[in-house]
């Protein structure tokens, strides 16, 4: 009979020699790493080329459509800059008719116009008709002569007012209303000038006339012997 206890083994535990690594461990290691290079692949899945990049490829295709539009504004800027000749016609031309127009009533105030020949023999018709029953001499003078003469100076003193106004209005125009970009032509004013001279030389010739300043009625002379 064997009396010696049996030996009982226990497992050993082995330590890997310095320098060496565990087996389980690299294969963790290397699925780490493996889940850093898909997450780096779905981050930028695009790589770097050192001779372009899909940004650089569309700029350079878009780079051509930005210079036709540029080179577009400049033609358009160019056109606006050049002046419409259209627009250099019509400029000035209501001003230009209304110059006209006031210089042409200033000499129809210093000449009489037909409306103030008409008038006038009106007034001659009236002074007839009611010297017809007899009347003197002074009281003919002023019904027949005196009337139609100032008469006449009214309707003279009329267009002269009106082409002194129309003239006047042409030369402030510009400084009312909204700002012009051209000045108005030099041709306009001289003519809306003289428009404004012609009125108001009409105006005191027709006052002198209508008051008897330049000359005065005529006077009947006493009867001799009376």
């Amino acid at each position: 009979m064997n009396t010696t206890p049996s030996k009982t083994t226990t497992p050993s535990t082995t330590t890997p020699p310095a320098g060496t690594t565990d087996p389980a461990e690299g294969s963790a290691d290397a699925v780490t790493e493996e889940a850093i290079a898909q997450d780096s692949l779905v981050k930028d899945p695009a790589p770097k080329d050192t001779t372009g990049t899909p940004s650089d490829a569309a700029d350079s295709g878009t780079a051509p459509d930005d210079l036709a539009g540029q080179s577009d504004d400049d033609d358009d800027d160019d056109d606006a800059l050049e002046p419409d000749p259209f627009d250099e016609a019509r400029h000035g031309v209501g001003a230009g008719a209304a110059a006209v127009v006031s210089a042409a009533l200033g000499v129809v105030a210093l000449t009489g116009a037909w409306t103030g020949r008409v008038a006038a023999e009106r007034e001659t018709l009236i002074g007839q008709i009611q010297t017809s029953g007899g009347g003197s001499a002074a009281q003919q003078i002023s019904e027949i002569y005196g009337d139609a003469w100032h008469t006449t100076a009214l309707v003279n003193g009329v267009f002269a007012v009106l082409a002194l106004l129309v003239g006047v209005f042409v030369l402030v125009r510009p400084a009312f209303g909204a700002p012009s970009e051209r000045p108005q032509p030099t041709w306009v004013r001289a003519v809306a000038l003289a428009g404004v001279a012609l009125g108001v030389l009409g105006v005191l010739i027709s006052a002198g006339m209508y008051f008897d300043l330049f000359v005065s009625l005529p006077t009947a002379g006493v009867p001799a012997g009376g």
